[in-house]
């Protein structure tokens, strides 16, 4: 068996990420004592410093965690749009669609209170611990990937001409180069306000993080943010520029949750995900089509492989256009889209030949209600832009995302997606070193949908870590990046490895693909019919079935699609195990 790496293993304790330094951050906190959860709260504030292009400490987080044999929990940190953010006021700036970029598209910053929620409810160690790394790489430098280069050269030109906060802290000496050493001085003096302020009450440990909550929500990250949106009209993806909505009050009334994870069941597992204010239940109702479907006697990566899951893929997306949405705002039928009698129905919907309708189904008899206006219907599949932020010279942007698994020597796991609060998002507020996300680009500015425009709702993210159990065990936590794609690569790489030889690496490894047959969540919310995107890894003659059977296939370059990890404890060997992403040459796992 061919891996690019080993797969880990080891007793002590396991870090992947989707990058090196991120890994490392985490190991060191299992090596001082920490359990899983500091690691990972520690490894997601380095993501923030090391891939500002792909998150930030102005963006979101969905994480998942369990404690040993406990329960899994699924802990939210999707902020939500701003209390004046009604559709009348987007419809009455002439819009059709949430920029994509700009303080339009803010909401709530929720990925520093999700990460300090779950420091305080598993964690062991203070907030010191767990900063002190991202502190160290805001204030000394980190080594930037190519790719956050080319995102700084993609936006160049708008940096300079409309958003200068931005230029003045990602192009002062210049574009910078690959392995130049970058620092964010204000993004650590933020860090280290926090930190100063967290420690003024004492030395209790709960008291310190309620207190950095306080500095961040209630504070001054809060005062800092509200006074430069209401201060700036500036350029977003609309063409125009604007002035966002987002107050202090917004952030002073929002707090992170904590909720119990839908789960379904497979091949002797329990898959866990997170509530239809995520896209995560895809995952679930793919996995149970294929499930119905007998995924199991077919051949991995063979061309009833490939058409069955993609068309599976094609049935729980079109389901997600239509009724996913946040819960707290809305009725959403998860109990009946989940049901063994509606993936029944589904399942025999998928036949030989590829579908190129958007076909979402009638749970429990409900009509389903789609948008009717301003996605793109058929724009140019650029496959090489997949996995990595693809941003154009306005500013244009599908963005992207990170991720962390970690697993303990006690079976703690916890599995985190980080997002928003790009670069290339929002201008960086100078007093603070970030950049706002751009979540509420994922609702419509139509009425009667459940994803539409409203305030104080949660915007549907695409942010989707999971988490499997054996007999109720906690066993198993994986995840990528890829907007759209992840819970596609997700339910791939879990196939593969389920179904193939029980090896993470491999699993990681084998050539991906995906359907983009569905609206992207991002702006322009571009829909492409009957495609599918493939790694030429892929067999040519299997490719060449897929055409005849209807799919309009687009031809990915080796080892460009999916970014995933994983770690897991062996619910038989008892052994520690980790793999990570080989593509783009950053993403690492490290244990012993």
């Amino acid at each position: 068996m061919f891996t690019t790496r080993p797969e880990l293993s080891g007793t002590f304790g396991m870090v992947a990420s989707t990058h090196w330094l991120a890994s490392a951050a985490g190991m060191a906190i299992l090596e001082r004592g920490g359990n899983a959860a500091d690691a990972a709260v520690a490894a997601g504030f380095v993501l923030q410093v090391v891939e500002p292009h792909l998150n930030g400490l102005g963006g979101d987080a969905n994480i998942m965690a369990s404690a040993g044999s406990g329960p899994v929990r699924v802990f939210c940190g999707q902020g939500v749009t701003p209390a004046t953010a009604t559709l009348d006021s987007y419809l009455a700036l002439g819009l059709d669609l949430v920029p994509g970029t700009g303080p339009l598209a803010a909401t709530v910053p929720g990925a520093f209170g999700a990460w300090l929620l779950l420091l305080r409810e598993q964690g062991t160690l203070s907030l010191r611990d767990v900063l002190e790394a991202a502190i160290g790489y805001a204030e000394n430098g980190y080594p930037l990937v190519p790719n956050i280069v080319n995102t700084i050269a993609s936006v160049e030109e708008l940096f300079r001409t409309e958003w200068p906060t931005s230029a003045q802290t990602y192009l002062a000496g210049g574009l910078p180069k690959p392995g130049q050493r970058f620092t964010n001085p204000a993004l650590a003096t933020t860090y280290r306000r926090i930190l100063a302020e967290a420690e003024a009450p004492g030395r209790d440990r709960e008291a310190q993080i309620d207190a950095a909550l306080d500095a961040f929500y209630r504070g001054f990250v809060a005062e800092e943010i509200a006074a430069f949106v209401s201060a700036n009209e500036l350029m977003d993806s609309s063409g125009n520029r604007h002035r966002g909505f987002l107050t202090a009050d917004d952030l002073a009334q929002w707090q992170p949750t904590v909720e119990a994870p839908l789960t379904v069941a497979h091949d002797g597992i329990e898959v866990h995900k997170a509530g239809p204010w995520s896209q995560g239940p895809v995952l679930l109702q793919q996995l149970a089509l294929v499930d119905h479907l007998g995924i199991g006697g077919m051949a991995h990566l063979s061309a009833d492989w490939i058409h069955t899951i993609t068309e599976a893929a094609k049935l729980a997306f079109a389901d997600r256009e239509a009724w996913y949405g946040d819960p707290d705002a809305g009725d959403v039928p998860i109990e009946a889209l989940l049901s063994p009698g509606y993936t029944s129905e589904r399942a025999s919907l998928i036949g030989d030949t590829a579908s190129l309708e958007l076909r979402p189904g009638s749970p429990g008899g409900r009509t389903p209600v789609l948008p009717t206006r301003g996605a793109v219907a058929a724009a140019p599949v650029d496959a090489r832009g997949t996995g990595e932020p693809t941003v154009r010279g306005n500013g244009l942007t599908s963005g992207d995302t990170c991720h962390v698994d970690v697993v303990d020597k006690n079976g703690m796991l916890v599995s985190a997606t980080p997002s928003g609060g790009w670069l290339q998002s929002s201008p960086v507020i100078p007093s603070l070193g970030l950049s706002l996300g751009t979540r509420a680009q994922m609702l419509w500015l139509e009425p009667g949908l459940p994803a539409s425009m409203a305030p104080g709702v949660r915007p549907r993210t695409t942010l989707t870590p999971s988490i499997a159990s054996i007999d109720g065990t906690p066993f198993f936590a994986f995840g990528t990046p890829g907007g759209d794609q992840q819970d596609q690569w997700s339910l791939s790489f879990l196939l593969a490895y389920l179904h193939g030889e029980r090896n993470l690496q491999a699993a990681i490894d084998a050539p991906m693909f995906h359907t983009t047959h569905f609206p992207s969540s991002f702006y322009p919310r571009a829909a492409h019919p009957g495609h599918i995107v493939v790694e030429d890894r892929v067999d040519a003659g299997v490719l060449r079935e897929l055409e005849a059977r209807g799919h309009v296939v687009d031809v990915a370059p080796a080892w460009s699609q999916g970014r995933l990890s994983g770690v897991l404890r062996d619910p038989v060997s008892g052994f520690l195990k980790a793999g990570a992403n080989p593509r783009g040459m950053q993403g690492y796992a490290v244990g012993r």
